[in-house]
């Protein structure tokens, strides 16, 4: 058992973790930030922020979080690779389980993010970020001005989706294997009624068009009921089946929700259920998911520790 006792380790390393990190390093916490398969997390797979706030052309993705990552570092921040696969809050100090070792801290936050559900067809994962598929409408509908867009699902989320980006789409494709949408009556009626949006009833996609040229020229889509196949001609792909938080090493000891969202407690948006251990960003936000939100949650969480490591004597 090391006898090393850290302040706050923070688990994950994208916009919400470093944030984080920031906060504490200046409050002169050392903190430690344990790096998991996908160092700055979802944001380094987009080629071109527009919407985070002091960038007036745009950021790259992969450069801001190493803006971040050096922000912090600059502090005292430490980051060591690392993934953790499981926890024992019962008591403290904490007990963050790696496959090769044990870390104890007084203080956590859980900052791991969520992966987007795909669906693995051909083509998918060649162009996805930045090349025409993607998971966020939000981040990116506005590159597809006056283009034709589709957008992947049926449930609310697909819905919100389509019609979010009838605002610069000239016309965007609605594919669902079903003949009606999961989403609720509201947001089906809306997306269904919708004259930019085309529904594509009893379809699957089979293939994102496009791998040579290094971007998205087309998708080919099948009815489930013919078999017959056809070529949709979008321009962008917004896979929209949901996502799935990477909270898996903290249960049961930390409570989620139904679809494995951390939960915060009540008068708190990043307070755990265990004292002392704190959540920011996509493993506990499934509706706003955006990178300015995640910071937003990273810096209530390093407070948040901040404030509790003080009146515990760290």
């Amino acid at each position: 058992m090391p006898t090393t006792i850290e302040n706050v380790v923070i688990v994950g390393t994208g916009c919400a973790g470093l944030t984080a990190a920031i906060y504490t390093a200046r409050a002169n916490l050392n903190p430690l930030v344990l790096e998991g398969s996908l160092p700055g997390g979802q944001l380094t797979t987009t080629s071109e922020v527009e919407n985070f706030p002091g960038f007036p052309h745009g950021v790259d993705g992969f450069q801001l979080t190493q803006n971040m990552r050096e922000q912090s570092t600059r502090f005292g921040t430490r980051f060591e690779q690392g993934l953790v696969t499981s926890v024992d809050f019962k008591s403290h100090p904490l007990q963050l389980i790696l496959a090769d070792r044990v870390i104890l801290a007084k203080s956590v936050i859980i900052a791991t993010g969520a992966s987007p559900r795909m669906t693995g067809i051909p083509g998918e994962k060649e162009l996805y970020g930045g090349k025409g598929v993607t998971t966020c409408a939000t981040c990116d509908g506005a590159f597809y001005r006056k283009m034709e867009v589709a957008v992947l699902g049926g449930g609310d989320s697909a819905a919100e989706e389509a019609l979010f980006l009838t605002r610069f789409a000239s016309k965007v494709y609605l594919v669902h294997r079903r003949d009606s949408l999961r989403a609720s009556k509201i947001m089906s009626d809306r997306a269904v009624a919708h004259e930019k949006i085309q529904m594509v009833w009893d379809s699957i996609p089979v293939e994102v068009l496009g791998v040579k040229e290094g971007s998205v020229s087309g998708l080919k889509v099948k009815n489930v009921k013919t078999g017959a196949e056809s070529v949709l001609p979008v321009k962008g792909v917004f896979v929209a089946i949901g996502h799935t938080p990477n909270t898996g090493p903290f249960t049961p000891a930390i409570d989620v929700d139904e679809g494995g969202y951390i939960k915060s407690v009540a008068g708190s948006q990043v307070q755990t259920n265990i004292p002392g251990v704190y959540v920011a960003g996509d493993c506990s936000d499934h509706v706003y998911r955006q990178a300015i939100t995640a910071a937003g949650l990273g810096c209530q969480a390093a407070i948040e520790a901040e404030r509790w490591l003080s009146e515990h004597g760290a």
